[in-house]
């Protein structure tokens, strides 16, 4: 059972999913059981979350949230070419 994450989204995340068409439900499936997560490279706030999303022929879905904040705050959401068949 998946556990319920309070977040929030930046307004970058909400423009990003829209013109990408990256429903909801994928994303909180990849925050809430990812099947990797990262450290961000240069913001230490930040984490990543990544997951297969199989209505999307298995492409990987990269989730960057902070975790520091109440709620957690989505900062970007994206399919991440480079992580395609790394999972």
């Amino acid at each position: 059972m998946q556990q319920k994450i309070r977040y929030e989204l930046s307004a970058h995340a909400v423009a990003v999913m829209t013109e990408r068409q990256i429903q909801l439900g994928w994303m909180e499936g990849v925050l809430t059981s990812p099947e990797r997560t990262e450290p961000d490279k240069v913001d230490p706030d930040l984490q990543h979350a990544l997951g297969r999303v199989r209505e999307r022929d298995d492409r990987v879905l990269r989730v960057v949230y902070n975790d520091k904040t109440d709620p957690w705050r989505i900062v970007t959401v994206y399919f991440d070419r480079a992580m395609r068949g790394k999972l």
